[in-house]
Parts: structure tokens; C-alpha cells; sequence
């Protein structure tokens, strides 16, 4: 089924991705037929990107502005999450009283640049950087026709303080808290998301799979939508058998408490520390860790997707999970029709095979 766009600039969508990572927003793009240029200024992600055959600028994303990027008629930005996450320092969540002021602050023209450098953590402030993006793309006369924002869930105040600010620039606007089972990822992840489309209404894409609750049975549910996927089945081609998984976390900060996770049930949240949790099998008998390539498909990378350089672990954890991303992408360019299980099965279970998806994508304009 091909995909309708809404409007004449639907036909030719660029996207220009902010803190691209190793390319999972990028990687839902070729899925969808659609060019990304991503920038990323970690290195070891920059390798990943290049052997993947993702556009890439290897830089800091502070350095450019919206002219460099002529082309690009779409934002989107996964700033680093590490101030704000659950399992980071949060400083950032310390300072996110001083980050929505400053979102205030932008949305009234004023410049916050000395403002942003007495952060203790310079990451923490580079949430901003996609609304300054937007408000310089504005002023400049070309502005943005969709833009698309996804992070840990305790950014979801920053998100809905820049909704406000896009709001009042002609945006149609959607915010709230995604949770990746409900997209068919076979993992329990939540992401807060910003979806805002220029003179239009937003909407966040709609659930296609059952959302995961711990004890109640696959497939019990809303009948019209698809029981959620499980690890197992995620992971089938290098573990055909039962086993669960032990969580490197402990449930409620205490260590002896981890939490398990059985084969036939979604993986926990995919982080960085992925390879540290354990693999038993129906004994109770410690078989093994999860590999990078593996934590990669719980992300729903393709299985033969190249992962290069260090901290490969880092680099799955840090990434969006594709499959959502496609959800969300395809919402803010009003491409909802065709993305279904068929879809799905095309282009992860086929493999990467970069020059063939680049050559004929999987929805061609």
C-alpha cells in the first residue's frame, strides 16, 4: 500500500536530526523513503552511522544553524538524556525549574546563550538547542514543517513548555508519553515526544499492540490491537529456547531485589549496562549475557545492522528504537496507511542491506 502525503512538501520530506546517535530515527527514515542527514559528535556512534551508510556530520550540533541545512524541511532531535534519566546524575531534573524558564525566555526572543554556560553539566542544556533551531528557522523566513522531539520521560514539562512557545508560531501541536510495546518493540520503554506540524493539527501516533502489564497474560487486552511481542521471538535466530532475564537494576534501589523477565514476555528498558544483565534458562542456571547484536534487535535494529566502534552497548541504549521511530515520523508527515506487521517484517526481518533500501526504499515518492 503506498503512503498518501497530506501536502504538496509531504512529497519530498528532508530531515535534518539533531544528536543522531547511531541512527535510529535515521535508519525509520530509510525505512520510510525519506532522507535524514544526521549530526552526532560522538565518534564511536559516527562509525556505526558511516559503515551503515548513514549521512552524517560528525560535529557539535551548537555550531550550526538552520541555513546550513538548506534542504531540510523537517527537525528532529533526541537530545542526550543522561542529566535527566532515572539512571543518570539529574542534574538536570534539578534543573529543570531554570530550563523551562529559559524555554519561556526564547519564546519571547531573548537571548539565553550566557544563561544556558552555568549549567554544571553542559548536556543539560543542550535541550534547548532544537527550539533554537525552530525560532531560527522562523526568523529566518523558512521554518520548519514538521518537527519531532523525543527523550526520557521527566523532559516531558520541557517538551510541553516548547509546545506552548511553537504553538504560538502557527504549529499544531501534540505532546505526551509513548510506551515502545505499544508499538510492537519487544522491550518496556517509555519516551516523552513532541510532535508539532506547521499550520496543521498534531497527533501522536495511535497504539497497534497491547501495552504490557506484569502478571497479566499475553494477548489479554483491547482485542482490536495486537498483543505485545516478546524478547523471545525478537530473538529467535540465536535463542530458540526459554530463558528469562535478570535485570542489572534493582527494584526500588535495592540490589538483591532484580527484577526477571521471561523470554515470552517484553525486555526490560534497553540501556547502556544491557550486557550486564544475566540470562538464565528454565533451570535457574546462568547461561550467558545478551550480545550487542542482540540488545540491538530488543531495539529492533536489523540483526546484521554494523555496529562499529566503542561502546557499542552505549550506543544501542542511547538509540530510539526504529520501529517507533517510524510510528513517529510517519505521524508527523501524516503518513499513517501501510505501516503494519507486513511493513515491519520487510524491512527489519529483511536485513539492513544498506544499498538495496537506498536504491529503492521501502516507500519511494
Amino acid at each position: 500500500m503506498s503512503l498518501v502525503p497530506t501536502s504538496v512538501s509531504d512529497m519530498n520530506p528532508h530531515i535534518v536530526d539533531l544528536f543522531a546517535g547511531p541512527g535510529g530515527l535515521d535508519v525509520a527514515a530509510r525505512w520510510l523513503g525519506v532522507h535524514a542527514e544526521g549530526i552526532e559528535w560522538d565518534s564511536e556512534a559516527c562509525k556505526t552511522r558511516r559503515e551503515a551508510g548513514l549521512v552524517t556530520r560528525e560535529a557539535d550540533v551548537r555550531q550550526f544553524q538552520p541555513a546550513d541545512f538548506p534542504h531540510a524541511n523537517v527537525l528532529a532531535g533526541g537530545p542526550p538524556c543522561q542529566t535527566f534519566t532515572v539512571a543518570g546524575s539529574g542534574v538536570g531534573r534539578s534543573a529543570l525549574d531554570r530550563v523551562l524558564e529559559l524555554v519561556d525566555a526564547m519564546g519571547n526572543c531573548k537571548d539565553v546563550t550566557k544563561h544556558i554556560a552555568h549549567f554544571d553539566d553542559e548536556r543539560t542544556g543542550l535541550v534547548l538547542e532544537p527550539l533554537r533551531w525552530a525560532l531560527k528557522a522562523l526568523s529566518d523566513g523558512e521554518p520548519y514543517e514538521s518537527i519531532v522531539l523525543e527523550q526520557v520521560p521527566s523532559v516531558l514539562p520541557v517538551w510541553e513548555a516548547m509546545g506552548a512557545v511553537l504553538r504560538k508560531r502557527g504549529y499544531g501541536v501534540a505532546v505526551g508519553i509513548l510506551k515502545a510495546e505499544e508499538f510492537g518493540v519487544p522491550q518496556t520503554r517509555r519516551r516523552a515526544i513532541l510532535i508539532a506540524r506547521l499550520g496543521t493539527s498534531a497527533k501522536l501516533p495511535a497504539p497497534t499492540h497491547q501495552s504490557y502489564r506484569k502478571g497479566v497474560p499475553r494477548g489479554l487486552g483491547d482485542i482490536v490491537l495486537l498483543p505485545w511481542n516478546t524478547m523471545g521471538d525478537a530473538l529467535l535466530a540465536t535463542r530458540n529456547y526459554p530463558f528469562s532475564v535478570v535485570s542489572n537494576y534493582g527494584t526500588g534501589g535495592d540490589p538483591k531485589a532484580r527484577g526477571i523477565r521471561r523470554s515470552d514476555e517484553p525486555a526490560f528498558t534497553v540501556t547502556g549496562k544491557v550486557s550486564r544483565n544475566r540470562l538464565i534458562d528454565a533451570n535457574g542456571t546462568l547461561i550467558d549475557r545478551i550480545t550487542s547484536a542482540e540488545a540491538g534487535r530488543l531495539q529492533t535494529f536489523p540483526s546484521d545492522f554494523p555496529w562499529r566502534g566503542r561502546d557499542v552497548a552505549q550506543q544501542i541504549g542511547n538509540a530510539i528504537p526504529p520501529r517507533l521511530g517510524v510510528h513517529i515520523l510517519a505521524a508527523a508527515l501524516g503518513r499513517t496507511e501501510g505501516i503494519d506487521e507486513e511493513f515491519f517484517a520487510r524491512v527489519i526481518d529483511g536485513g539492513w542491506h544498506q544499498r538495496a533500501l537506498s536504491e529503492a526504499p521501502a516507500y519511494a515518492h
